[in-house]
Formats: C-alpha cells, structure tokens, sequence
C-alpha cells in the first residue's frame, strides 16, 4: 500500500529567485516510490496522485516573497496601459491561456491587452506540433511581431525551465525592455536566469515519470492565479472581495450584480437593479449611483480614482 508522503520544499532564495541554485531532483526524475503504481489498485493510486498533488500545491510556499515582488513590479507597467503576455510551449502555454483568458468576464481586463507568444501557434493548444518548443526563431518572431514593448509584463512558463522557445521568448522581450518573469519547477536554469524575476516551484519527480502536466501543471496554474489575482486586485477590479468590474454577460451573472450593488451601497435588490439599468450593468458606477450620483458623476469619479472603487465611493460622499 501507499505510505503517505506530502512533500516539505525546500528554500534557498537568492537574487529575488525563489530556491534559484538547490539542488534538488529534476521534474523528468523517477522517483522509487512510484515504481508500483502500475500495480497498485486504483484506490491507493489515486491516493498516491491525489497526495502528489497536495504536494505541488505546498511547493509554492517558499516562492511567495519573489511573486509578491513581481507583482508589484508589475503593477506601474500594466497601469500604464501595458500588457500580460504569456509565453511557452506545451502544457505550460495551455495553462496560460486558461488563465489569460478568464481575466475578461472576470474583471474586465481588455482582451487587447492579454497577448500569447505559443511554440507552434494556435494549433499547438490542442495538439502536439513536432519541434515546436525548439524553435527560437519563431520566438523571437513572434515578439517581434505582437510589438513587445517596455510597458509590457511578459511571462513566460516552463517546467523544465529549458524550453528553448520560451528561454528565447523572455530574452527577445527583455531586450525589447518588456518586465520579464521565468516560472520553472527546476532550479537553476536558463529561464530563471534571462528573466528578471526568475520563480522557481520545487515539484520535483512526477507519479509519472516526466509528466509535468501532472505536479508542474498544477503548481504553474496555482501561480498563475495568483499572479493575475493579485494584479486585478491592486488595480482596482476587486472591492471587498467582489469581482466589481466583471461582465453580467448572463441571467445568472445579472443577479450576482445585482446582490453586489445591494451589498456594498446597502440598498434593496430593487434599487440595485434600477442603479445597474442606469449605467448599462456596470457594477462600479451603479454603487455610485445608489449612493445618490449621476451616472456622468459616477464616471467622473471612478476616472479620477482610477478605477478604484474605494477611492470613488470617498469622493461621492463628500
């Protein structure tokens, strides 16, 4: 049977890189407790996988002082109208573009300034493409291409942390003056050095061998909400623990709207509703609006806030 193991990461910061320099076992390593797995009944494999996974998850601990670093670092950049860009190959660029792809409905983020650089284009999101994640060339073109300049934030994923598509994308972007973020679940490898902000996530070996959709998967998803979490809340999109700027695209969506505007201006449902009706379902203003502005008053307010709903709310009541 499966003994109980959730791993205990290990930390060695250096130069704002999470563990950057440890020597630990490579994602691509095998590791002696899973030799059996083939063998075992499903429930204790599951078990074993369910555990890995806990694993990866407590993995990211010793990287929180390098995330909130980049965060911050961020922050100017992306307020000065500048973009997310995400870059890698495989499993890591599908984990980006999940994540990228839900800043929209969530908080109103422009889809303009969410950018991908994948290896292999496209197609490669639901398909292998032979030799793509190679292809420095088409990196570089690719950076060259979306216009990568010094306002934006470009992150680039790769379990490995060798990626030669993703290595070349993150020094093409640093050379263009773009902020540049590396997440490995290796340590010390080229990624981690051509960005500015190099993470290392300590996963180790996977259940399966060389898998690294399996622990590395989670463990690069996990950050990457919290990274773009973390931005939208320092920009503004989030006031008490309410996604204020998303889109009530649906009747569902309409009423969590609704109970939000309630919420935080203390007024009844019905009021809520003919606040939103007035500035076309957006969340910010009609809690301006319910507090007594005009819709143009709310606008004003929020702009001269940037965004900030606090900040708004301040200024309304005078």
């Amino acid at each position: 049977m499966f003994t109980r193991w959730i791993a205990h990461p290990r930390i060695c910061p250096r130069d704002n890189r999470a563990g950057l320099g440890q020597d630990i076992t490579m994602t691509e390593d095998t590791d002696p407790r899973y030799h059996a797995l083939d063998r075992w009944d499903s429930l204790t494999a599951l078990r074993a996988i369910w555990e890995s996974q806990i694993a990866a998850v407590a993995s990211i601990g010793p990287a929180l002082p390098a995330l909130a670093a980049l965060v911050e670092a961020a922050l100017p950049r992306l307020r000065a109208g500048g973009r997310l860009v995400y870059a890698g190959a495989g499993t890591s660029i599908r984990i980006a573009v999940q994540d990228g792809t839900e800043l929209g409905p969530t908080f109103n983020w422009p889809e303009a300034r969410t950018c991908y650089l994948i290896a292999g284009g496209e197609a490669a999101l639901k398909r292998g493409i032979e030799g793509a994640e190679d292809n420095t060339e088409d990196a570089r073109a690719q950076v060259a291409q979306a216009g990568i300049c010094a306002q934006d934030v470009v992150i680039g994923l790769a379990a490995s942390g060798r990626t030669p598509f993703t290595v070349a994308a993150i020094k093409a972007a640093r050379a263009a003056g773009a902020l540049t973020i590396g997440i490995s679940c290796n340590p010390g490898v080229a990624l981690l050095e051509a960005a500015e902000h190099g993470v290392v996530v300590d996963t180790g070996a996977e259940v399966v061998a060389g898998s690294t959709r399996m622990k590395a998967g989670t463990a690069q998803k996990v950050v990457l909400n919290m990274i773009s979490t973390q931005v939208m809340v320092r920009l503004g999109h989030v006031h008490d623990g309410l996604m204020v700027d998303m889109r009530p695209q649906n009747a569902k969506l309409r009423a969590r709207a609704g109970a939000m505007v309630a919420r935080i201006a203390k007024v009844s449902a019905q009021d809520a509703v003919a606040a939103l009706e007035m500035c076309d379902w957006r969340v910010k203003p009609a809690v301006l609006v319910a507090h007594g502005a005009t819709v143009l008053q709310a606008d004003a307010a929020l702009r001269q806030a940037d965004g900030v709903l606090r900040q708004a709310i301040s200024a309304i009541r005078g």
